[in-house]
């Protein structure tokens, strides 16, 4: 396991080099400069200072030598955009927002998720499964930021029982988390309602009915332990994708996240807070791979995580 462990962690530093590498270069090909706007009203001095200041008037390979140098020590230096204010400020004061709105997301999409695909799967009524199917079906199909719109208009406008302007308070979360869920919820009950299926056809099942266990006591032990695999391994991604932020979610609900920061530093060409978000992202990603991977492990020993 510690070898395992070991082995993806270095893939992973690999993959945040090679991601890092890919954002930094391409970053500066975009054209213009992020001091574009200011240099129409300010002094050529000036705009070459700041250049000077963010290493950007130095050759390519220099400025992506001192940026790994600095990002080694977790240093992503002073935003461009936003003057006076280091990258790692920013990122403590916004991603703990999008961190905390995406864990309850996510823990709101699992447990509905795969509640509804338990029942789906095991359902004696076919009508339980068809109402299932239909919610799940819509949930896949609907775009989230238009879900958000509807109820938005519903539960805030039409019957005032929700807010929907920041996140002052715990009933602040309802319509966000549900615009947030209702796609995940649907993708976790038709994956967890498939593999249900699949195992209750596996052999331990069988044997399992045949020793006179109850019906119940097989799809607890035997069954839902094994279905939930696919389901761990949908979960790490989907956490890290969570808890990195939705712009449309952020924005229609004015949600001071980090997700709106990062599409904004991108369109204001802020090569700093680009790049340490990137290299936020990339590392939280991999991360909740590397456990989910880990947890599927430790709940199915037929994994072998050395190979």
């Amino acid at each position: 396991m510690l070898k395992y462990i070991c082995k993806r962690l270095a893939i992973g530093l690999i993959t945040l080099f090679i991601l890092s590498t890919i954002t930094f270069f391409g970053v500066r090909a975009m054209p213009g400069d992020p001091f574009e706007q200011d240099n129409k009203v300010m002094a050529p001095e000036t705009y070459e200072a700041l250049k000077e200041k963010f290493h950007l008037d130095k050759p390519l390979p220099e400025q992506f030598r001192i940026f790994l140098k600095n990002a080694a020590h977790g240093d992503f230096g002073e935003s461009i955009s936003k003057k006076g204010k280091m990258v790692s400020d920013i990122i403590k004061l916004r991603f703990p927002v999008t961190a905390k709105l995406g864990s309850i997301a996510f823990v709101t999409s699992m447990v509905i998720g795969l509640t509804l695909g338990i029942v789906a799967a095991l359902a004696k009524h076919r009508w339980v499964n068809s109402v299932i199917t239909v919610i799940s079906t819509i949930g896949v199909t609907l775009p989230n930021f238009l879900f958000a719109i509807m109820i938005m208009i519903v539960f805030a406008v039409k019957l005032g029982w929700l807010p929907i302007v920041g996140l002052n308070g715990p009933q602040y979360y309802i319509l966000p988390v549900a615009a947030l869920s209702l796609g995940p919820i649907a993708s976790v009950t038709r994956l967890t309602r498939s593999s249900i299926r699949d195992v209750m056809h596996e052999d331990y099942i069988t044997l399992s009915r045949s020793k006179g266990n109850k019906e119940t006591r097989t799809i607890i032990v035997h069954g839902l332990k094994n279905a939930l695999l696919p389901v761990i391994t949908y979960a790490g991604p989907l956490f890290a994708g969570m808890i990195t932020g939705s712009l449309v979610i952020e924005t229609l609900f004015s949600v001071p996240g980090i997700g709106a920061e990062f599409t904004n530093s991108i369109t204001n060409r802020d090569y700093t807070l680009v790049m340490g978000l990137t290299i936020l992202f990339g590392a939280l990603v991999i991360m909740m791979n590397l456990i989910s991977d880990i947890v599927a492990a430790i709940i199915d020993p037929r994994i072998k995580l050395g190979k």
